[in-house]
């Protein structure tokens, strides 16, 4: 409970931050700032739903290619990165419990175990079983 309060904490500071940034860098075009936020909570809030980029696009109701330009500039990586990045710190958090890795990956919004665990391995350079098994290490020490 308190690592999900303090990666609240850190999500709602980052999140203050890049408004901030983005308000002082954007500010003539704040409705365009205003259209992308709310398609990175829509993002943020159904990561685990087979959400695509038009769905995405739709949020801002931009065009997919409009949205993709104005998501990095804001964000520093496109829309589909910034879902893996938060489908796997999702991953990250179940890794954490007893669930199998299979539902993790589902829960998550993945289709595949295959796809999810050669993703993982790519973005942390371990297996989801071996980051839960490094995990549980830690806290038992």
């Amino acid at each position: 409970m308190h690592n999900e309060k303090l990666v609240s904490l850190k999500s709602m500071t980052f999140y203050t931050e890049t408004v901030a940034k983005i308000s002082r860098d954007w500010y003539p075009k704040d409705h365009i700032v205003q259209q992308v936020i709310k398609a990175k909570q829509f993002i943020d809030r159904h990561f685990a739903d087979p959400i695509d980029l038009d769905a995405m696009a739709l949020e801002a109701f931009y065009s997919k290619f409009h949205f993709i330009r104005c998501f990095k500039a804001l964000y520093g990586r496109t829309p589909h990165q910034h879902l893996i990045s938060v489908r796997m710190e999702a991953a990250k958090h179940f890794l954490e419990t007893d669930a199998r890795i299979a539902d993790i990956c589902y829960r998550v919004g993945f289709e595949s175990v295959t796809s999810f665990t050669s993703l993982f391995k790519k973005m942390t350079s371990v297996t989801p079983a071996v980051y839960r098994d490094r995990k549980k290490a830690i806290f038992k020490n």
